[in-house]
């Protein structure tokens, strides 16, 4: 009788504690409690300073092997980076001779500044708007999405796949850390980050490799084992996705083969090796496809065993993106570890650019460690977490799995034809093309220039450019034809499609001359009238790329 009387006081004595915990968010909780994460500020700053450190070590740990080794590893006989010469020098250097090397970083600080600047509850329409009226170089699924915004296409309809042939790739995937960073040990919270600024460029596989990469810095944040991590950020992955399939095929052959990370490299690429949707890539050993640059970065992290120098080898050496995919690797193995376990070896040279700002930025490493920080504590009591003046609680999330999405759904490449066509609206070629056939316009370059091409499949990609990449070397912000823009129409079977601007700027451009999907599956012919020929401004026709279903 008195045990039972003495339950009854002690369930009494909880409840009144839970209700005065929840009218008094300062008050301390036990670390018992299975609800809530415990750290103290200091653990918190010192992991948020170690993701950020850490990706940028990574960063410049890999920049010199960036897709120079792609559907092949690097050998161990192979001299392939900066390691063996690896001292004070290395950092301050890339940081200030190799400023376009940081692009993943600078992204993902223009997300950072547009959340000081508006609120953490910033717009998606803001986060678009930043980085397209931004000044920097782009590429891929990122200045596609930028082309769109700029068009007048809005997110999310900037990053879908009927919108943007590169919605597969790797952008947001390197851009997303600063997430998962202000996220610590809240998944869900990640997500919803990750809706409003990862559909702006990319949809499908490309938006959950940033939806992956935030999850596995959460988890990190309250997590030490890798594999829990990974597989813990798996969860928030649907599992029909073929980015979910892929990595849980590394991770099942980690177990198969704990010691030989070269033999599940071997079964990624056979099986997941080829790229369908980036016209880059299509066709290619180049492969800037978000799930095997992933997968790359957990065969990293599973067989680096937390090892930081091994983490950062074996994400190098399995090829294609190796400067983001070992960046991203250590940076969510320091997020679990914190600042201090990073090796001294890896900080040398860090102190001497921690004051400099990134290209494109006001913000430093210095100043985002804080802000991360600062934008960190005001998530977690925004979801129900408390903070003390010695501890920080976070309330436990468990992760919700993000909607299903699916680009080129069963789309197959039919053809990729070299097309090597340079459409020269003058006498003379302004540039030296190795691959292009000069096709004089047979009439007067103040006339209206036409060409048809005939092609099958239910979906077709025009690859080329406006002599873009030659002029920007050769002027770039002093091109005199700067602010020139084709203006071209695109008809398929005698209906006008699009009618696009083509602007020669190199941050306007778009990534490919034209690209249309869902086609009735037959015979087509695509006819390209261009408006305004001028002389001065090569019109070059690379490759055609069509797709079936059959």
């Amino acid at each position: 009788m008195k045990i039972l009387n003495f339950l009854k006081l002690l369930i009494i004595a909880l409840i009144i504690t839970n209700c005065y915990s929840q009218k008094n968010p300062n008050i301390k909780l036990e670390e018992s409690s299975p609800h809530y994460f415990v750290i103290t500020h200091d653990e918190l700053r010192d992991k948020i300073k170690g993701a950020w450190a850490a990706q940028t070590i990574g960063v410049t740990y890999g920049g010199p092997t960036e897709f120079r080794h792609n559907k092949r590893i690097i050998h161990d006989y192979e001299s392939y980076s900066i390691h063996n010469e690896w001292d004070e020098n290395v950092l301050p250097f890339w940081m200030k001779n190799r400023k376009g090397l940081y692009d993943d970083i600078y992204m993902d600080l223009t997300f950072v500044e547009v959340l000081e600047r508006e609120g953490l509850n910033a717009p998606q329409s803001s986060f678009l708007r930043a980085y397209s009226e931004a000044d920097y170089i782009l590429w891929h699924a990122n200045q596609q999405g930028r082309y769109n915004y700029l068009n007048g296409i809005q997110a999310p309809e900037s990053g879908h796949w009927l919108n943007n042939p590169h919605a597969d790739d790797i952008d947001f995937q390197i851009e997303a850390d600063f997430a998962g960073i202000m996220t610590p040990g809240m998944p869900n919270a990640a997500l919803e980050i990750c809706d409003r600024v990862g559909h702006i460029m990319n949809s499908g596989d490309g938006y959950y490799g940033g939806v992956f990469v935030a999850g596995m810095y959460s988890y990190a944040f309250v997590e030490k084992d890798i594999n829990k991590i990974i597989n813990n950020a798996l969860k928030i992955i649907p599992s029909k996705s073929t980015f979910f399939q892929c990595i849980n095929d590394v991770v099942r052959w980690h177990k198969e083969y704990p010691s030989d990370w070269k033999k599940n490299w071997r079964l990624i690429e056979e099986k997941w090796g080829n790229d369908i949707g980036c016209p880059r890539g299509v066709n290619d050993d180049f492969n800037i496809d978000a799930k095997i640059n992933a997968a790359y970065v957990v065969l990293g992290m599973l067989y680096g065993d937390g090892d930081f120098t091994r983490t950062l080898d074996i994400s190098t050496r399995a090829g294609q993106d190796s400067d983001c995919n070992p960046a991203t690797a250590m940076a969510v193995l320091a997020a679990s570890t914190g600042f201090k376990k990073i090796p001294e070896f890896w900080l040398q040279g860090l102190d001497t650019i921690e004051d400099m700002k990134f290209s494109f930025t006001d913000m430093s490493l210095n100043d985002v460690y804080k802000i991360s920080y600062d934008h960190a504590k005001r998530m977690i009591v925004n979801n129900g977490g408390k903070i003390d003046k010695e501890k920080i609680y976070i309330k436990n999330q468990p992760s919700k799995t993000a909607p299903f999405e699916e680009n080129f759904p069963g789309y197959k490449l039919l053809s990729y034809t070299h097309v090597n066509q340079l459409i020269n609206f003058g006498t003379q070629n302004f540039i030296p093309v190795n691959r292009g056939v000069i096709i004089d316009a047979s009439k007067s370059v103040s006339d209206p220039f036409e060409k048809t091409i005939s092609f099958s499949g239910i979906g077709v990609v025009l690859n080329g450019s406006l002599g873009d990449e030659w002029r920007h070397k050769k002027w770039g912000k002093d091109d005199p034809l700067k602010d020139f823009s084709y203006k071209v129409e695109f008809s398929i079977d005698g209906k006008l499609e699009k009618t696009m601007d083509l602007p020669i700027s190199f941050t306007k451009r778009s990534p490919e001359l034209f690209f249309k999907y869902e086609l009735p599956e037959g015979e087509h012919e695509l006819k390209i009238k261009v408006m305004n020929p001028n002389p001065k401004v090569p019109f070059i026709i690379t490759e055609m790329i069509t797709y079936t279903k059959n």
